[in-house]
């Protein structure tokens, strides 16, 4: 046996599937929990998932620190019981720019944990929050829904209500980093 570089055990005999981190050797298992297995193995969910959330934070970061940015969000926040103080507060493009700093934050905290564990565990809180407000927005935000023609009793989300959905997958996927981050922290911990 030996240790992939993560510190995980792994079997060297026959590789059955094999990427540049991670080998994996289940020859007797059918091919779809090979490739299951390979996709843990070389860690795809979490790698994907932070550095999907690292582009789009700071891409969406970037964004509200425009006068567009700033514009397109401001009916959002005004409708918001959660936040809706907030630009009355700040005005809406200081507190836009709060908005996509703290964003900024949020993945180079993200960055950080792949060195620095419990700095990831902190990103993870700050954007559960963060999509946890944005979440409450796709209801309390009017036009986030319409009904259609010879559909009773039935809404849809409109683009709005979509582009609010996302953060309910985003949400979810803050969850997952503060795990991941923390089961890393703890195995840190534990070799000291």
């Amino acid at each position: 046996m030996n240790e992939d570089p993560i510190g995980r055990a792994i079997e060297t005999q026959e590789p059955a599937i094999t990427c540049s981190t991670c080998v994996v050797s289940h020859r007797d298992s059918n091919p779809l929990t090979r490739i299951a297995a390979w996709v843990t193995d070389c860690n795809l969910p979490f790698l994907i998932t932070s550095i999907g959330m690292i582009v789009m934070l700071l891409w969406a970061g970037a964004f509200k620190l425009t006068r567009r940015g700033a514009e397109s969000i401001a009916p959002l926040v005004e409708h918001s019981p959660l936040i809706w103080w907030h630009f009355r507060l700040f005005g809406p493009y200081i507190g836009t720019d709060i908005i996509g700093l703290t964003e900024w934050l949020a993945a180079i905290l993200f960055i950080a944990g792949y060195v620095r564990p419990k700095a990831g565990i902190f990103g993870g809180l700050v954007t559960t929050l963060m999509f946890t407000i944005t979440s409450s927005m796709l209801v309390t935000t009017p036009g986030t829904t319409i009904s259609i023609p010879g559909i009773p009793l039935m809404r849809f989300m409109d683009l709005l209500g979509l582009l609010l959905y996302k953060d309910v997958i985003a949400l979810g996927a803050s969850l997952y980093l503060i795990s991941h981050f923390g089961k890393a922290a703890l195995q840190f911990e534990t070799k000291r």
